[in-house]
């Protein structure tokens, strides 16, 4: 590990922020895992419930740069469009 002062508080900085995008990341995969729970169990409401709560996620995590907008994006459309043919079904 470095011994400059700057190098010292950057590493601490990086050890932050890593904790903060693994909790984000796994929010993350925890409210895609909810979805596909939710249309799982055949509950069409709480899916619909469920996708509002990730895009809602999604996004935010797209904005702060913790995953890519268009991982965000292409993420989204998968669970709308299974949501959606779910309500159909």
């Amino acid at each position: 590990m470095a011994n400059h002062k700057s190098a010292l508080k950057r590493h601490r900085q990086s050890l932050l922020a890593r904790a903060r995008n693994r909790a984000v990341k796994t929010r993350v995969r925890n409210v895609i895992k909810a979805v596909h729970t939710a249309l799982a169990g055949g509950d069409t409401a709480a899916a619909e419930s469920a996708l509002l709560t990730a895009t809602k996620i999604l996004d935010k995590a797209a904005s702060k740069k913790v995953i890519h907008w268009k991982t965000a994006a292409r993420n989204i459309s998968r669970l709308s469009t299974v949501v959606n043919k779910s309500k159909q079904a």
